[in-house]
């Protein structure tokens, strides 16, 4: 198979669809991979790098697409990029349709197949290639809540850790999933005051008992979450409904009550925030400032620290990019039914229940649409 690998051309995104490892891997396999100039220089990859792996190189994203059988992204193709898009073709990278519709239409006018990273499943039911970048945005939401809680940036000039005789700063963490765990452990290692909520009582009983006094766990409910957000110096959103919205938990109201030069870090933003004043930024223009609230929501976080997260999730979608370009994507996603539920977009019909209802479009059964 024809594996192309373009360059990303949103804002300050570094990262690369496939590593030089990544690419010698495939075409030792026998399969062609076709890799954009550059691709990689931002985080140490030369163009030599990939030649080395047996990557033939093209200057333009139009030579790159044309004939290629699967193209390998991070983040979701730009509006140029959609446009070069076959039917013939299947497109592996991060999507998150649910809060994009012209992303969502275009790639269905398309009739491309759309297999989406952040929806595809392990034996657990967890989410292996959303992981990688769970846990790399998770750590960064708390540098990047200290950072603005600095005067210099708007914030309230709070150190997260404190010092000897002054008290450290207050932390609520919405959401114990990959995300939250992986800013819970920044947090209690800073020194902050942390408090973590979650509707899993038992996920709550074991971050209990990880941490014992160090944290505090709070089942969410509507009056919990209001008092922890009000009450916080920063707040990190870490909610996820896998391939739907977000939900809208913190409100206008919460955060008019919160300290001003309060932050609130929204990790969700990918899946449309869960705060109702957030909305994307890039780490061109990382935060805003609404009822007081430092707000950072930026929607490529881990694209500040490319290589780390280049590294990581090639680790993650190696197998399944072998696995598209050995079997052909139809007959891969018949073999394994976790490939299968990335799959949301399939000759112009949506295959993910959440996407469908977002925009409301008709549903397609993943099962029943593939010949």
């Amino acid at each position: 198979m024809r594996i192309g690998v373009p360059k990303e051309i949103k804002n300050h995104e570094y990262r690369v669809g496939m590593t030089p490892s990544a690419v010698r891997e495939l075409t030792q396999g026998g399969h062609e991979v076709v890799v954009q100039a550059g691709a990689g220089e931002a985080i140490g990859f030369s163009d030599d790098d990939y030649r080395q792996a047996g990557a033939h190189l093209e200057s333009s994203p139009e030579a790159v697409f044309r004939n290629a059988g699967l193209i390998v992204k991070v983040k979701e193709p730009q509006a140029e990029e959609r446009q070069l898009l076959t039917p013939d073709q299947t497109l592996f990278t991060y999507l998150h349709l649910a809060p994009d519709p012209d992303q969502t239409h275009d790639l269905v006018a398309s009739g491309a197949t759309c297999i989406a990273y952040e929806t595809v499943t392990d034996d657990h039911g967890h989410l292996p290639l959303l992981a990688p970048m769970s846990e790399v945005a998770g750590r960064m939401a708390v540098q990047a809540g200290a950072h603005c809680l600095e005067r210099a940036r708007g914030g309230r000039g709070v150190l997260l850790g404190g010092v000897p005789g002054v008290s450290p700063a207050r932390v609520t963490i919405i959401g114990a999933g990959m995300v939250g765990q992986n800013a819970l452990a920044m947090a209690v290692g800073l020194g902050a005051d942390v408090t973590i909520l979650d509707l899993d009582i038992n996920m709550l009983r074991e971050l209990d008992h990880r941490y014992g006094n160090r944290i505090r766990t709070v089942f969410s409910s509507a009056d919990q979450l209001d008092q922890c957000v009000t009450e916080s110096d920063l707040v990190i959103g870490a909610v996820l409904i896998p391939g739907a919205s977000a939900p809208k938990l913190v409100t206008r109201d919460m955060l008019r009550r919160m300290p001003d030069g309060s932050v609130l870090v929204d990790v969700a933003i990918d899946q449309g925030g869960c705060a109702e004043t957030s909305r994307p930024t890039t780490h061109d223009d990382p935060v805003f400032i609404e009822e007081g609230v430092v707000h950072y929501c930026v929607a490529n976080m881990p694209g500040a620290v490319a290589r780390t997260s280049t590294l990581a999730l090639n680790n993650a979608t190696l197998p399944f990019i072998r696995q598209l370009a050995e079997r052909g994507p139809v007959a891969a996603m018949k073999e394994n039914p976790h490939l299968l539920a990335g799959l949301n977009v399939y000759d112009g019909q949506v295959t993910y229940r959440e996407v469908a209802e977002a925009h409301g479009l008709a549903y397609a059964d993943p099962r029943s649409v593939l010949p």
